[in-house]
Order: structure tokens, then sequence, then C-alpha cells
């Protein structure tokens, strides 16, 4: 499994922040931390990446559960990647400048679904099996579809 800092090693890819994005970009890996006993707010990061032309671009971010099947950034200011994108005057864009573009990267993966299928397989460091996930006040109709959108 890659992890998101190597991305600091691999080549820039220069590319012009007024382009529309590609959508091509394909899951590489989601890690899940082992925080210990909290396993309600677990916390990792996933990466993605868009095989170019000019080389492969890659992006990846910590993310947070917040409840059981709901996960979110931990900070849409810190996407890595090793994509530097170009201003109107041919200038590097600030990371300031460039967190907007990266967000619109981000919004347009399903990352959160790779990183609930990673939760739903990932076992306690101690070996014992993860507890099954449990639906709380919901009807029978309502678990039936939380259990097909899961698939």
């Amino acid at each position: 499994m890659t992890p998101a800092w190597t991305l600091r090693a691999w080549p820039p890819v220069y590319r012009c922040a007024a382009k529309p994005l590609p959508a091509v970009f394909e899951h590489l890996s989601t890690r899940i931390f082992d925080d210990g006993a909290d396993t309600a707010h677990r916390t990792g990061q996933t990466m993605w990446v868009w095989p170019g032309d000019d080389g492969d671009v890659g992006v990846a971010w910590d993310w947070v559960q917040v409840a059981h099947g709901i996960v979110s950034m931990r900070d849409p200011m810190s996407v890595l990647t090793n994509m530097k994108l170009l201003g109107d005057s041919g200038e590097v864009l600030t990371a300031w400048q460039a967190a907007r573009h990266l967000n619109e990267i981000v919004f347009m993966l399903p990352w959160q679904r790779e990183v609930r299928r990673a939760l739903d397989r990932h076992e306690p460091c101690d070996g014992r099996a993860a507890p099954p996930p449990r639906v709380l006040g919901w009807t029978d109709a309502g678990a039936a579809c939380l259990a097909a959108a899961r698939q």
C-alpha cells in the first residue's frame, strides 16, 4: 500500500489550472490508521492517481469517520499532490490558490465509497474481528436501503 507522503517524491506534473479536470482518476489505496480503542472515529488516508500523458498525477488526503458510514475530509486545505497547477501567466499557484482546484478533484471522486469499503473490511490489529455494524432506530426498509447503498 503506497503511503500518501511518497507523493512528494513523484516527478512534478505541470497543468494549467484553467483546463477542465480529468475524470479518470483511479483509486490507488486507502489506509486506516490504528488509533487504539476509538473505532467509532477511525482516521486514515486515501490516494488516487490519474495516468496522464505527462506522467502520473497523484492526489491524497486524510479522512475521518464522523459516524458509522459517514466519512469526511479531515482538512480540505491539505490535499497532497505532485501536480503543479499553473495560473493564467504560467506561474505556479500557491497552495492556497491551488486548494480550490484540488478540492474539485476530491469532490468528483467516489472516495467516500472506497473508504467505507475499506472500513467494512478492516479488522483491529489485535486479531479480533471487527464488530458488525449496528443499525439503530431504522425500520426494515431503512436497513435494506442502507445495505443496498453499500453494494
